[in-house]
């Protein structure tokens, strides 16, 4: 079962080197000032629940960053390169905690030097554990291009989980400035996009719904595993071009990602909406093994 709340301040880093994963002081430098990561945002990343002490869900993870790894030209290391370093952060992590992986993948310093690998171990943050079981106010914000434009134009990116995450912080903390807890993006066209670290679901006519990923948007972990469950339990689903009028008309809606799970979206550009009692569901459907 997952811990009701915040159980560990323990952060453990590891660092690949030479061939092995090498845990590192949480204090201690882990890259040079001139790796391409911390000076253009240039690798991707994966954020992993820790679960019980292991993590279930860690392969759909991998192969999304090597996804992500493949559309920025990086070399990934591999399955047994990021299982190491895994391994390593886990070994004296508490079962009863919930935590969070993060896994980290950087062009290096360049001039031919290796890439960056590294896993940094955490609790998950107590502002998650909130949303998570109180839900969450949404507001909805326009990212400033058309919804097929990403998937048409490759050196945007659409669909790598890239380190250059400074438009979805500052679009969350607008957000929060407003008073709300997260975003919900929006094509020039007003077409339903993502979140700034979640992928959109709204259930409506007896259908599970979600953005499709021609739009440009990221692949969502969670929300894959979802339809997948919900189609077993003979709940249909569908890849739904939508609006924000489409979400105030949904029986529910949630913002899904691998840490916090499915947020219950309680309130929508300041309109309070319900969730006709579908949250249990989608939480039981993805508290299965």
């Amino acid at each position: 079962m997952r811990q009701a709340g915040p159980v560990s301040d323990v952060r453990t880093v590891a660092l690949w080197r030479d061939g092995a994963a090498v845990l590192v002081p949480a204090g201690e430098p882990v890259v040079t000032a001139f790796d391409q990561g911390l000076a253009r945002g240039d690798g991707v990343f994966e954020s992993v629940a820790v679960v019980d002490g292991g993590t279930p869900h860690l392969p759909a993870h991998l192969a999304r960053l090597a996804r992500s790894a493949a559309l920025l030209d990086l070399a990934d290391p591999g399955e047994g390169t990021w299982q190491a370093l895994v391994d390593a952060v886990l070994l004296d992590w508490r079962p009863a905690a919930e935590g969070v992986v993060r896994l980290f993948l950087t062009r290096g310093p360049g001039g031919g030097a290796p890439p960056t690998a590294l896993a940094l171990l955490a609790a998950v943050p107590a502002d998650t554990l909130r949303q998570r079981a109180e839900g969450i106010s949404v507001i909805s914000l326009g990212l400033g291009i058309p919804a097929d434009f990403r998937a048409r134009s490759p050196w945007l990116l659409g669909g790598a989980k890239t380190l250059s995450y400074a438009v979805n912080m500052a679009a969350q903390r607008h957000a929060v400035a407003r008073g709300a807890d997260d975003v919900v993006f929006t094509s020039l066209e007003g077409q339903l996009l993502e979140g700034p670290t979640s992928t959109v679901v709204w259930a409506a006519g007896g259908t599970l719904h979600t953005p499709p990923l021609e739009t440009g948007i990221l692949g969502g972990t969670t929300a894959a595993r979802l339809f997948a469950r919900a189609a077993e339990d003979g709940w249909p689903t569908a890849a739904t071009p939508g609006t924000v009028d489409d979400l105030h008309a949904a029986d529910a809606v949630w913002l899904l990602s691998g840490v916090r799970g499915a947020a219950t979206v309680h309130t929508l550009d300041g309109v309070r909406r319900d969730d006709t009692g579908l949250s249990v569901r989608v939480r039981e459907l993805l508290g299965r093994p």
